[in-house]
């Protein structure tokens, strides 16, 4: 099976070269690093790094992903956040139930086997938990965590047909594979502070509220 690495990244300079030298060469056949319209060099970094830069001049999370799936080779697809909190090589985990055919898509669970108090911010901490209850109480779906450290064939990502275009595209991700009563399998992951720079999310009350709210707006358009 080849895989693809996929690392959207935003003002990620500070962090992508100790997270590129991480990344199991072995196992990974493509690393991409889609630089989603940075102003600090994170693709030439990236690319000093070893990775394919792609450049996705639309800011959002999921025109970044999605520009990533477009130019993965791959038939197994694994998203990780360009800022090092995840492990790299923890990736044969992830890709563990995929290949053995006991998942469909799989979820690095930041709470399965460590706190993550000290490391998430408690309006992100409170707002995942959130959500997590809120896909129990539509679909049955019992998760522990909503990480964006996940894994994924080629062939499902294509048929979820996704369309959101900021923080909402790994929230449609989960709605779509539980509509089509495909496998979801939680892998316990670590997650440590980040190498560098600020949390475009959990750094300030108007980015936990912002990803809030397009959380809760994907939930509307997909899960009801």
């Amino acid at each position: 099976m080849r895989v693809s690495l996929i690392i959207p990244a935003l003002n990620e300079a500070e962090c992508l070269s100790r997270l590129l030298e991480e990344v199991p060469t072995n196992l990974v056949s493509q690393t991409i690093v889609v630089d989603n319209a940075s102003t600090d060099g994170t693709a030439e970094v990236a690319r000093l790094g070893g990775a394919q830069v792609i450049h996705e001049p639309r800011r959002g999370y999921g025109y970044a992903c999605a520009a990533g799936v477009a130019a993965a080779r791959g038939d197994m697809l694994v998203f990780m956040d360009g800022d090092g909190s995840f492990v790299p090589g923890e990736l044969p985990d992830l890709l563990l139930p995929l290949l053995e055919g006991k998942a469909d898509l799989v979820l690095g669970s930041r709470k399965l086997n460590n706190p993550i108090q000290e490391t998430m911010p408690l309006a992100q901490r409170y707002g995942n938990q959130l959500f997590v209850w809120l896909l129990y109480k539509r679909f049955n779906l019992r998760l522990t965590d909503l990480g964006p450290y996940r894994a994924i064939s080629r062939n499902l990502i294509l048929e979820l047909d996704m369309h959101e275009h900021t923080y909402g595209w790994p929230l449609e991700m989960i709605i779509k594979t539980t509509r089509r009563r495909k496998r979801i399998v939680e892998v316990p992951v670590s997650y440590r502070s980040r190498f560098g720079g600020q949390s475009k999310v959990g750094a300030s009350l108007r980015g936990s509220l912002l990803a809030g709210y397009r959380f809760f707006l994907v939930m509307l358009r997909h899960a009801f």
